[in-house]
């Protein structure tokens, strides 16, 4: 068969492998759609966020066919149309980084990782399962969301349109915040009610404007930079709930603390989507919510570099698959 192997640190080719063998408790699954996320470059790279060995075989958003069953496995069978869970084994491992992943035309899975996707979604649709569950647990985070939700969402990468995605769904009027004017269009296109430019005037003005001084009811950060993650508080009206979803590391930036206490917020952070993926399934499959506008590239396995390649290119690109 044939696989992406991020051979060391900066080093990724195309191999052809040995097709795995399964154990009493395993499954083996015929890839169909695999993701490339930022998380992807950081593991390339060699700075992925718990250690990990190599050669790996990336990939952890994707959707894929079961093959084959150990003889133990009772709750999946051939034919089933299945995504998985990253983080896996009680949480000492990461699917696609310290186990591998996805990226290859078949690959190994516990039984326990597996959720079948119904007919309406695609495969396609399947690989975004992952970072839509994300967004769907910002939203959980933020304590529910309806129509009675004024919501900025700050960031216009693919985590942050899927957010603004999902809240729109459930009926909130959404604004997005972002800098450039295609992911800005992007947002639009996918429910947004309307997109601000934070480079072009004071955010908080622009956002006054927009709510007629009230401020956001919600305000989810998933642009994980701290000067954006310090501007979630300025525009957040009273009472409001804050949820932060873009990571930073290490990094710092002034902010105005006190609006805390004197607009008496609610403020979350989260990581992940533990215990959401059924929810999450249910909600693309029933609400009809559709996350391929955001698919702007896609690659056979064969050209897995040049895949990288695009989705590194995040002026042009928001969402590129691999299709196995």
């Amino acid at each position: 068969m044939k696989a992406l192997v991020f051979d060391e640190p900066r080093r990724a080719a195309v191999r052809d492998l040995e097709t795995p063998s399964i154990a009493a408790d395993e499954v083996l699954v015929r890839s169909r759609n695999v993701g490339i996320c930022h998380s992807d470059f950081e593991l390339l790279e060699g700075r992925y966020i718990i250690p990990v060995s190599y050669p790996i075989i990336p990939g952890h958003e994707w959707a894929g066919e079961v093959a084959e069953v150990g003889s133990a496995v009772a709750t999946v069978r051939p034919g089933d149309r299945v995504v998985g869970e990253c983080v896996v084994n009680n949480g000492s491992d990461h699917f696609g980084f310290s186990i591998s992943g996805a990226n290859a035309e078949y690959f190994v899975a516990k039984a326990s990782w597996l959720h079948v996707i119904p007919e309406e979604l695609s495969f396609a649709q399947g690989a975004f399962v992952e970072p839509f569950s994300v967004a769907y647990s910002a939203t959980v985070a933020a304590g529910g969301i309806d129509a009675s939700d004024e919501v900025a969402v700050i960031g216009g990468g693919p985590i942050g349109l899927l957010c603004a995605m999902a809240a729109a769904t459930m009926g909130a009027a959404v604004t997005l915040v972002e800098p450039q004017a295609h992911r800005r269009a992007l947002g639009r296109e996918i429910g947004a009610r309307e997109a601000l430019d934070p480079t072009a005037s004071p955010l908080a003005e622009q956002a006054a404007e927009a709510t007629r001084g009230r401020g956001f009811d919600v305000v989810i950060e998933a642009a994980g930079v701290p000067a954006a993650m310090a501007s979630a508080l300025p525009i957040a009206g009273l009472g409001a709930r804050v949820v932060f979803v873009g990571i930073d590391v290490g990094g710092s930036a002034p902010v105005e603390i006190g609006l805390v206490q004197s607009k008496a917020l609610q403020i979350r952070g989260i990581i992940g989507s533990a215990g959401l993926w059924p929810r999450t399934i249910r909600f693309m499959a029933t609400s009809g919510v559709d996350p391929t506008p955001l698919l702007t590239a896609r690659f056979p396995l064969e050209d897995a570099a040049a895949a990288l390649e695009a989705a590194r290119d995040t002026s042009r690109n928001v969402k590129v698959q691999i299709e196995c």
